[in-house]
């Protein structure tokens, strides 16, 4: 992830004996799950967008090391990347309480209108406000 990102949105999730599998670490479906807790942190940060809507086009994840019950939780950091004309990249990262990032990826989330059920283009105002974050 890159360093230099001046916002990131950070949210602390506490870990729940479900999220584990058999092998007492943390499924692999659950770091999609908090993932989405931390874009959700970005975007009320965000939100002051309005009626913001936004689908996930692509998530890239690897894992780096393992979570378990005895890390009582994480803390899911999301930055913005790069934004295209209807498009955003952030890059987002699962870290454990020393600091050890267990896993680290990026997703593209495109903006969605409800109503055609399509993408479109970011406003002015929403693309202005989305690159007030990165630069």
């Amino acid at each position: 992830m890159a360093p230099s990102t001046p916002f990131q949105a950070r949210v602390r999730v506490t870990l729940r004996w479900r999220d584990l599998d058999m092998l007492g670490h943390m499924n692999q479906s659950v770091y999609h799950e908090l993932l989405e807790e931390g874009r959700s942190a970005l975007f009320e940060e965000v939100g002051r967008l309005g009626d913001f809507a936004f689908v996930i086009a692509r998530v890239e994840l690897d894992y780096r090391s393992e979570v378990r019950k005895d890390h009582g939780f994480v803390d899911v950091v999301v930055r913005p990347a790069s934004i295209g004309r209807s498009s955003i990249i952030v890059d987002q990262a699962v870290v454990l309480p020393d600091g050890t990032v267990a896993a680290e990826g990026r997703a593209v989330l495109v903006a969605w209108d409800p109503a055609q059920r399509r993408s479109r283009s970011f406003t002015d105002g929403e693309r202005s406000k989305l690159q007030s974050l990165i630069a």
